[in-house]
């Protein structure tokens, strides 16, 4: 019951964003929170996946977990590319939803369809191309290269069902149903955690309150966590572009009427428009999983432990910036609907309030990961040696978690507003001028600990600048930013003329949230 007044209350509050009617401090945040939770926990569902993936896979051994380690930057540079074409079109869904066009909304959607799955298709048969050589590329010992190439290879064939589950959860997400893809990213962590425990460990016995039980398996080690993750992928994907082409609202296909395979192919115009969004984010990604893998060359010579203790420690801090991407999703869903109804000055100040919303929640997340750094390792490895260097990585990272969050956030609400060259470039030029120069100059003397430093040293930089900018009109488009001022007197003028409709929009959110 619950679920369903938090999803009615976030629903008429988009539609009051979208009527040009004002929204009060109190509404703001309420719509920030409703919007935020669900994509928070689906955000934290997922890297609980990958940590429990890693832990598996970590009790198998310190290679297989390097085999995975190694390839595992590449898999984000994969990730990258797939989910800014995905965003070039979702982001105009929440353009179009903004301003009430739900006829073009819905074409924007068949369109990306296609063109993101034609694209993640071909990536898919470059992955399997380069598979076997990967690893060497990288710098991974021949102790690693065989579990290394298998993975990478198994999870490239799978990349067409990854990138239409990034398409399928922005869409919903930038039509301000939350609640659905974070329904659907909690079952994809169940089924993954299942199908891998069934397919990387040998069948066996296991005692569960003094009972012994014959667990099967199929035993195929590093391999069946790349097939249970990708068979996960494959159900969940199948179930969510279901419930979009059949759902009520804007973006339902099944009930209009039926003009042919020709709706879904790509027009320029629209195909133009996304590249025009996701090319920086594209590039941004592409350059930062460079540099990811750069880091991963500079960490590789210190061991197998080391790559391991790495791998583990990033799976394992995704956990706090989680809430962050969550947040993200929402600030991305409320500018865009807020700038496709020309809603200037509220599109910043609900950007605000969701930046002040994930500082301090991944400030909270810091603290306990500072203090449970040693817990948190030693559930993804029993080897102390690598529980050590992880933890001592994680404490170092904990302190740039609040900024490391602000970033995150701006860069969503940028996302929103369609501007995204300026953004990739901040993104890029903290990353390879702080980032990477730090961890060279680190790396040699203090090891690992120097890779961790020059990370949270970049994440706080970077946390700043993108601060910098939100408090600017610079992120707004530039025929928006020109009525920017103005736009803030009329609205504020709005906001004295309707004030007796907002007390009773705010007496109505009062109901519901009791």
């Amino acid at each position: 019951m619950g679920n369903v007044k938090k999803q009615n209350v976030s629903e008429r509050l988009l539609s009051l964003l979208r009527d040009g009617r004002e929204l009060s401090p109190r509404q703001q945040l309420t719509l920030v929170y409703h919007l935020s939770l669900p994509a928070m926990l689906a955000q934290i569902a997922t890297v609980t996946m990958f940590f429990i993936d890693a832990a598996m896979v970590g009790h198998l051994g310190a290679n297989e977990a390097a085999s995975i380690g190694i390839v595992e930057t590449t898999l984000w540079l994969f990730g990258g590319l797939t989910g800014a074409l995905a965003t070039g079109f979702y982001v105009q869904v929440a353009h179009r939803i903004g301003a009430k066009e739900d006829a073009a909304a819905r074409s924007v959607l068949k369109e990306g369809f296609t063109t993101c799955l034609a694209f993640a298709s071909t990536l898919a048969l470059a992955g399997v191309v380069v598979s076997r050589w990967l690893p060497v590329w990288l710098g991974g010992g021949p102790e690693i290269q065989a579990d290394a190439s298998t993975y990478f290879l198994l999870f490239s064939v799978f990349a067409p069902f990854m990138i239409m589950n990034q398409f399928g959860a922005g869409v919903l997400r930038c039509a301000g149903d939350i609640k659905t893809p974070s329904i659907m990213e909690a079952g994809l962590c169940v089924l993954d955690v299942v199908l891998n425990f069934l397919l990387i460990f040998p069948t066996r016995e296991v005692c569960i309150g003094g009972i012994t039980l014959t667990m099967p398996g199929a035993g195929l080690g590093v391999a069946g966590a790349a097939l249970g993750t990708g068979f996960a992928f494959v159900v969940v994907v199948c179930t969510m572009l279901w419930i979009i082409a059949r759902r009520q609202g804007p973006l339902r296909i099944l009930g209009e009427r039926w003009n042919g395979w020709r709706t879904f192919v790509p027009r320029l115009a629209t195909v133009r428009r996304a590249l025009g969004i996701g090319t920086p984010i594209g590039l941004q990604h592409m350059l930062m999983s460079c540099a990811q893998i750069f880091i991963t060359v500079i960490v590789a010579p210190l061991g197998a432990f080391a790559i391991a203790a790495n791998s583990f420690a990033i799976t394992a801090e995704s956990i706090c910036y989680m809430p962050g991407y969550g947040i993200s999703d929402a600030a991305t869903t409320l500018v865009g609907q807020s700038v496709g109804a020309r809603r200037w000055y509220m599109a910043r100040r609900l950007a605000g309030v969701s930046v002040m919303m994930a500082m301090l929640i991944m400030g909270i997340m810091g603290v306990v990961l500072y203090f449970g750094a040693d817990s948190i390792m030693g559930i993804m490895s029993p080897q102390q040696e690598i529980i050590d260097l992880g933890a001592s990585a994680l404490r170092i990272e904990a302190f740039a978690e609040p900024m490391f969050g602000c970033a995150i956030v701006c860069y969503g609400a940028f996302v929103g507003a369609g501007t995204t060259t300026v953004p990739a470039l901040m993104n890029l030029a903290s990353m390879w001028g702080v980032r990477i120069t730090l961890a060279l100059l680190l790396v040699g003397s203090m090891g690992l600990d120097g890779v961790w430093t020059a990370m949270a040293v970049e994440l706080t930089f970077r946390g700043v600048i993108f601060l910098i900018r939100l408090h600017s009109h610079s992120w707004l488009p530039k025929q928006e930013r020109k009525t920017a001022g103005s736009s803030e007197s009329s609205e504020s003028s709005e906001s004295s003329e309707s004030s007796e409709s907002s007390e009773t929009s705010q007496n109505s959110d009062n109901k519901l949230s009791t």
